[in-house]
């Protein structure tokens, strides 16, 4: 597995991973604020993105992912960045190489299973027929029935490419993602905790991480602390950057 992914900055190596759906475009800003003072590598995981595809997906092959990009590149030792499915794949990669890593933070993910919530979404994208469309308007317009959200519908798009011909085409392997999502909403679990410094962020409009969910952080990451962004959705590092960015450079 050669993941794709995009480079900048200088010094001490961090790792940006992004969440479902996502890619290392999803850090554009972010990243090139963290190269003031880092070097950072923003990557594509397995099925996103302009990484391989793959039929298996799971945290434990993606965690090995990250373990061999960082091998490919000579990196000893990283900081790790997640959000969402992104940061289930920093917990793993933690507590699976924890000598690979000097500190992780955590966006708005906890370690528990979570009930399918993108079953109808990888229906509807599934369902629609890329050969039949000339434009990506004419495709928020066909999904709006059933992801009546426009920013969520532009979302999902930039995942689309077209071929030598001008034809549309997935980059993301969408049957692959359908296929192993149940294991995307798994726990994350460990015989051993990672006993380095982890910071979880909050998002203060989502319910991804709740009162009952700092237990299990603890157990699993005794280091850590949790922080809250109070203005931010699932997305925090979109609706509140500088916000999220003060506590990421602060805790680093």
């Amino acid at each position: 597995m050669q993941l794709h992914f995009k480079e900048s900055g200088q010094g001490r190596a961090l790792i940006l991973l992004h969440g479902l759906f996502g890619s290392s475009d999803n850090w554009h800003h972010i990243a090139l604020r963290l190269a003031e003072n880092f070097h950072v590598f923003a990557l594509d995981q397995r099925n996103h993105g302009q990484s391989p595809h793959r039929d298996e997906m799971n945290y434990s092959l993606m965690a090995i992912d990250v373990n061999e990009f960082m091998a490919s590149r000579g990196i000893e030792t990283a900081f790790v960045i997640g959000h969402s499915m992104g940061g289930k794949t920093a917990m793993q990669f933690a507590l699976q190489f924890p000598q690979r890593v000097e500190k992780i933070v955590v966006a708005d993910m906890a370690p528990r299973a979570y009930a399918p919530e993108h079953e109808k979404i990888l229906a509807a994208l599934l369902a629609l027929d890329l050969k039949i469309y000339s434009s990506r308007t004419e495709m928020e317009n066909a999904l709006e029935p059933k992801i009546p959200s426009l920013v969520l519908r532009r979302f999902l798009l930039k995942n689309l490419g077209r071929d030598s011909g001008g034809k549309f085409f997935w980059k993301m392997n969408l049957s692959a993602l359908a296929g192993n999502y149940p294991k995307l909403g798994e726990e994350i679990s460990s015989k051993e905790p990672f006993k380095k410094p982890a910071l979880f962020i909050r998002a203060g409009k989502s319910n991804y991480i709740n009162a009952e969910d700092e237990t299990r952080i603890r157990e699993l990451f005794p280091q850590s602390q949790i922080q809250t962004v109070a203005g931010a959705g699932h997305w925090l590092h979109a609706d509140q950057p500088a916000e999220f960015l003060r506590l990421v450079l602060d805790f680093l």
